[in-house]
């Protein structure tokens, strides 16, 4: 499935307290729907213990999903800041439904959500590599 111009929530889960890292961005994916390129991470689908997704330079687990109207992309037991990239702050609130940005939502320039010719090249290596 493809999420590509989708605007996606991403948290990283590799510290198992649900306070991790978070952002939401638009979302590119490759052709087969299966990687995600985000603030300048390649996520690859995955089995992890607390994300659906990990880093393919890293292996650190994220989870990914779609926005949530009510405001409840973090973990129910989690916390923190959550970064938004300043360039789809216009359009989350509008899909949302609000006039202003809540406060726990921080705008940022988050790294381009296309990969680079590096990180294609990677991924491929690791697919061919299986």
């Amino acid at each position: 499935m493809s999420l590509k111009g989708r605007l996606i929530y991403v948290e990283n889960k590799s510290d198992g307290n649900d306070r991790g890292l978070a952002w939401i961005c638009e979302a590119n994916t490759s052709k087969s729907g299966l990687t995600i390129y985000t603030n300048g991470k390649v996520l690859g689908r995955g089995q992890g213990v607390s994300g659906n997704h990990y880093d393919a330079e890293t292996g650190e687990e994220y989870w990914v999903s779609g926005i949530k109207k009510d405001l409840s992309d973090r973990h129910w037991a989690g916390s923190g800041d959550i970064l938004i990239d300043k360039a789809i702050v216009e359009r989350y609130l509008t899909e949302v439904g609000l006039d202003i940005l809540p406060k726990h939502l921080i705008p940022a320039d988050l790294a381009p959500h296309k990969p680079t010719e590096i990180q294609k090249a990677r991924e491929h290596l690791k697919i061919s590599a299986i």
